[in-house]
């Protein structure tokens, strides 16, 4: 739902490099492979929590808080 600070596994910082990966991948459709390359993300790990994000945050703020 939201991008984690660090990866889950290395703990390298990755929260900063998730808008630049989205408004590439989305919105010029590039190669999410070659984003992630040119991004530094080399780690299985990091790439994994990039390419299995999704995006609910919008849809979560729908719903009524109590």
């Amino acid at each position: 739902m939201i991008i984690p600070m660090r990866c889950f596994s290395c703990g390298k910082p990755i929260s900063h490099l998730w808008e630049e990966y989205k408004e590439r991948t989305q919105e010029k459709k590039e190669q999410p492979k070659k984003v992630l390359d040119e991004l530094g993300l080399d780690r299985p790990c990091c790439r994994a929590v990039f390419l299995g994000q999704v995006d609910l945050i919008d849809q979560v703020n729908k719903f009524k808080k109590f």
